[in-house]
């Protein structure tokens, strides 16, 4: 596999801890999102650390990553948390992207991983964008691509 040890649980919308909670709401607010919290389909932490290898402990990237995922029928919001840093969440539109399993994509061959490709519009950006979303290869990892990518075909119906 890649850099990291990647693992995923599923949590419900409920438990996802105040200050994530807190950060995506001032967030909606900031955007003028709305109600898009109203109908989650399926929520997940997805934590990715670093894999030490050699004498320096692993090379560049972070050392953790930990990942809120929150799907609902319309959204995909994000708040990733960066070696316990500050919180930076983004949101799209599930009409507006088109997701991808990375072990479907020609990346894959370069640099094996788990996750999906999501790229289209994000929005808070001017233009389309690409992220790699980290899941763990277990029983939650895969139930939250297979819901991505069934909602995201949904959306666009």
């Amino acid at each position: 596999m890649g850099d990291y040890n990647r693992s995923t649980k599923e949590i419900a919308f409920n438990d996802i801890p105040a200050n994530v909670i807190n950060s995506v709401r001032a967030y909606i607010e900031k955007h003028n999102l709305g109600d898009i919290l109203a109908s989650p389909v399926m929520c997940i932490v997805s934590t990715s650390e670093k894999i030490k290898k050699g004498l320096f402990g692993g090379g560049p990237g972070p050392k953790q990553l930990i990942q809120t995922a929150i799907l609902t029928d319309r959204w995909l919001i994000l708040a990733d948390n960066v070696d316990q840093n500050a919180l930076y969440v983004k949101s799209m539109q599930l009409r507006d992207i088109t997701v991808e399993d990375y072990g479907e994509s020609s990346f894959y061959k370069m640099i094996p991983d788990t996750g999906m490709n999501v790229s289209g519009r994000f929005t808070d950006a001017s233009e389309n964008g690409l992220i790699f979303l980290p899941l763990g290869a277990d029983a939650a990892g895969e139930k939250f691509k297979s819901a991505l990518i069934e909602a995201a075909q949904k959306a666009k119906m």
